[in-house]
């Protein structure tokens, strides 16, 4: 299937099995953050849209834990860059809606949580298309490791999704069932 029949598909699906009570166990992130072996690693997160996983609570967490969180600022050409972000800070709405930092603070994350439409048993993901979390992995790649954890819905995984050279796979993805490695 054509990645924009399948990411069609998966939006549609999302938005109906929506369920805004649904929560990552914290205790499941804790223990990938332990197993990245990094002493107080930077968060990177997401603003959640479109029915995505809301990881704001999490981060919320790990911040009251005295973790440096950051949060994604999109730039032109389908870049983006993460900038420190605190919850006591106010946010500011981007073109597309989604609210971001409005922190000059450019950080890179040790831990990067990935939102996805859908995803593999490789942990490959299927985002919106954009491209923005595999150019941002890809420019760092050979400069510092990023640990990414996909989050996701159980009925998020497809068997195979179809690949590009571009194309980055997880570390993890966490669902409501299981812990994809």
């Amino acid at each position: 299937m054509l990645k924009s029949k399948l990411r069609s598909k998966l939006i549609k699906l999302r938005k109906l099995k929506f369920n805004k009570n649904f929560k990552i166990n914290f205790q499941k992130i804790k223990y990938l953050i332990n197993k990245s072996n990094l002493k107080k690693p930077i968060i990177g997160g997401y603003y959640p849209v479109n029915y995505e996983i809301d990881c704001l609570e999490i981060l919320e967490n790990l911040e009251k834990q005295k973790f440096r969180i950051c949060l994604p600022k999109i730039k032109k050409n389908n870049l983006m860059n993460f900038y420190e972000y605190s919850f006591k800070d106010p946010l500011a709405i981007n073109k597309y809606g989604i609210p971001e930092t409005i922190s000059k603070n450019i950080i890179i994350p040790d831990i990067l949580f990935v939102p996805l439409l859908g995803f593999d048993k490789k942990r490959f993901r299927l985002g919106y298309g954009g491209g923005y979390y595999d150019r941002y992995i890809d420019k760092f790649e050979n400069k510092k490791k990023i640990f990414t954890i996909g989050l996701a819905y159980s009925f998020q995984y497809v068997e195979k999704l179809p690949v590009e050279n571009f194309d980055k796979n997880l570390n993890y993805v966490i669902t409501n069932k299981k812990i994809y490695k």
